[in-house]
């Protein structure tokens, strides 16, 4: 069947298939059901082999890099049969697997891990935890599992419990995945030692840290189930990491001087399991020391680098081990300006900058089997894509591995001599190809180009425009089906535009998803562009909006605006905005700030008073209030509201902890006050996103508001 090509800023871009006809449903669109690009789940690679393990059709199939074909090892029923003589619980899906050796893979049931060794057949139940167990953390190799159970910290060893520190004051956890909620890249609240015999953890105080008043409305007198919020410029927890013994059964807490005005990030071990590593910031975020401890001792060691920056410094990842090797390590940071590797003796000397140039490194991704060469993910050569590269860490010879345009995903086999690839660009939704360690594609494993081919779909195209400044700033447009170019138009911008975002990526269907693409099939242009403040543009670009957020990015947004204002198809009069959590601040702040612009906007979780959001991401932005008054002023979206012109919807989860409803309900007492009207719908349930089942409703109700009112 013969196709249409669009050819777009150096992009090729698929047209529609004549026979398209299909129009999505709002739940297809929603929840994607038998609309995402194919996959090989579970793809990953078999332990020291140059083969690979991925599950289809419940069964485990095993791929090989020296032949084409494919055999189906394991399947769930004899997986099955493994569990019944185990006497244990049967499966009714292939379990989500981790390779713990060739030929040898690991599964969790219920609060149970097992091992099972595919050449003979073997399955064994290694450990278990309590059914109230939660953020449990597995020690590789060893199968020893950190636990929480409220603010208590445990550790399961062949299904036996040890308690490792235990509080009776609420105000004091350990183990907590919370910490600094979630900043800095953390993730969790336990670190495994290499040889899995030592446990370090978090210890997390909030004495004296406010307590913000979730209800929770499921029984018949609603209980009060508040969580700790430190507000920008008010009290924040305590935090220090402890360390504890499995052969001696002891704790000790690491002597890191800890208190609330410090940061303990990224924690991290050394390859022989002598030393911690943490990145502590101090409160103000703009000086980093990259620390050691003796782990046996707690004792500190040195300040092995420090990092400084007038705004702010944020380490996303801890020091990297080349092959375990101890004696040197990675680290990526923006200290010249863009996200780039540095090579570093565990002396704490510098040996030599290994990336450079107006580009980013996204992360590191493996080591050659030698420790001669590294390979990394970075968008050199295109800002919207993801590539993977290598360089030769003594000639400082730099590769670029994969050559097709997009954003790819590899997976570096064992020795290095092998790629596992997996990426999307604008004219394919998914595409997995095995590499050699050059990027010559050596088979093609899956290919799909466009899962939406039988439904009718609105030409995108991504595009840049320019600033106020001449900076480019990347857009994606999508035009209704059947468009007609003498016809007009209303318009929907979707926005983001906070740090760590990238809306327009070179991926399927640009980053948009199907819920942009549902709004295009209803007759409305989809517009989104990201602005100054968002990530992957080096750190300029996103540093632009410190002390002073809602500036930049609003003036960045209309810049769009009046791109769009450009084109005769679009109807100037009929113009809405959507954003949710950021996004809802900067949609009511453009709203408010260029009042008559904007019919109709439609906003979930918004931040309306920096002053009400939390210490880490707040005062990373704007400082604290205290030190940046003025900015804060300047950002209240309170002080906007005698501007509102339009229909405006605001959504909040009523047990949003990340953006509280005071935001909203401060912004709804203004509007009173003021005596202007705003609509406000809250879903009992919810946190600050809504998921699931309900996000059908969600979609139906923004939907229908831009329906009825724009």
């Amino acid at each position: 069947m013969k196709r249409l090509f669009l050819i777009l800023t150096g992009l090729v871009i698929p047209g529609l298939f004549f026979a398209q006809s299909k129009m999505m449903s709002m739940e297809e669109a929603t929840l994607g059901n038998g609309l995402m690009a194919k996959n090989l789940s579970q793809l990953q690679w078999n332990g020291d082999e140059n083969s690979w393990f991925y599950v289809a059709k419940n069964c485990l199939i095993k791929g090989y890099a020296n032949k084409t074909t494919r055999d189906t090892v394991l399947k769930i029923n004899a997986l099955n049969v493994g569990l019944k003589l185990a006497k244990e619980d049967t499966l009714s899906r292939f379990p989500s697997v981790s390779i713990y050796k060739t030929n040898v893979f690991s599964f969790s049931s219920g609060n149970s891990v097992f091992t099972y060794n595919l050449a003979d057949g073997s399955l064994q139940k290694l450990n278990s935890w309590p059914s109230n167990a939660q953020n449990a953390d597995m020690a590789a190799g060893t199968f020893s599992t950190a636990y929480t159970v409220k603010n208590d910290l445990f550790i399961s060893v062949n299904g036996k419990a040890i308690a490792v520190e235990t509080s009776a004051n609420p105000d004091i956890s350990y183990g907590s995945e919370r910490v600094h909620r979630n900043e800095f890249g953390i993730t969790k609240g336990t670190f495994w030692s290499p040889a899995g015999d030592r446990l370090a953890y978090y210890y997390m105080n909030e004495t004296g840290v406010a307590s913000y008043p979730i209800v929770d409305i499921q029984d018949p007198i609603a209980v009060l189930d508040g969580t700790k919020y430190p507000m920008a410029g008010q009290k924040s927890h305590r935090v220090n990491v402890h360390v504890y013994s499995l052969a001696s059964k002891t704790r000790l807490a690491l002597e890191t001087g800890a208190d609330s005005a410090k940061y303990m990030t990224n924690v991290s071990w050394s390859p022989d399991g002598k030393l911690i590593y943490i990145a502590v910031l101090n409160r103000e975020q703009d000086s980093m020391w990259m620390k050691t401890y003796d782990a046996a001792t707690g004792k500190f060691i040195k300040t092995v680098f420090t990092e400084t920056d007038p705004k702010y410094v944020e380490p996303l990842h801890g020091p990297e081990f080349i092959n375990k090797d101890a004696s040197r390590f990675l680290w990526l940071s923006r200290r010249n300006g863009y996200n780039h590797l540095y090579l570093y003796e565990a002396s704490g000397k510098l040996i030599k900058q290994l990336t450079s140039g107006e580009w980013e490194v996204s992360s590191f991704t493996a080591a050659d089997n030698k420790g001669e060469k590294i390979f990394f993910m970075c968008n050199k050569d295109n800002p919207i894509g993801r590539s993977l590269c290598c360089l030769d860490l003594k000639s400082g010879m730099m590769s670029g591995i994969t050559s097709s345009a997009g954003s790819h995903n590899s997976k570096i086999s064992a020795d290095g001599s092998f790629i596992l690839d997996t990426y999307s660009n604008t004219s394919t939704a998914r595409k997995i190809e095995l590499l050699d360690s050059k990027g010559k594609v050596k088979q093609e494993l899956l290919s799909d180009a466009n899962p939406l081919k039988e439904y009718k779909i609105g030409k995108m195209r991504v595009f840049t425009i320019k600033n106020n400044l001449n900076t480019d700033l990347y857009c994606r447009i999508i035009k209704p089906v059947d468009f007609d170019s003498l016809k007009r138009y209303p318009v929907i911008i979707y926005v983001y535009g906070g740090p760590h975002s990238q809306m327009i990526t070179d991926s399927w269907l640009g980053g948009a998803g199907l819920w942009l693409n549902y709004l295009a099939e209803q007759g409305y242009v989809v517009f989104t562009l990201d602005n100054r403040g968002t990530s992957e543009r080096g750190k300029d670009f996103e540093q632009a909006i410190f002390r002073h957020l809602g500036d930049d990015e609003v003036e960045d947004q209309m810049c769009g605006l009046k791109y769009l204002k450009s084109l005769s198809w679009v109807d100037t009069t009929r113009v809405g905005i959507n954003g949710w959590s950021y996004g809802g601040f900067l949609t009511i702040s453009m709203m408010l700030r260029d009042p008559g612009s904007f019919r109709v906007a439609v906003c979930g979780g918004p931040v309306i008073d920096w002053k009400y959001y939390e210490v880490m991401y707040g005062e990373r932005y704007m400082d604290t209030p205290q030190t940046n008054p003025q900015g804060y002023k300047n950002a209240s979206l309170l002080n906007y509201v005698k501007n509102l012109k339009g229909r405006l919807l605001i959504i909040q989860g009523y047990q949003d902890g990340t953006v509280v409803p005071q935001n909203g309900l401060s912004f709804i007492r203004k509007c009173i006050d003021e005596g202007k009207q705003v609509d406000y719908f809250t879903y009992p349930g919810h946190e600050h996103n809504v998921r699931g089942k309900d996000r059908v409703h969600l979609n139906v109700k923004m939907f229908q508001y831009f329906k009825d009112y724009l």
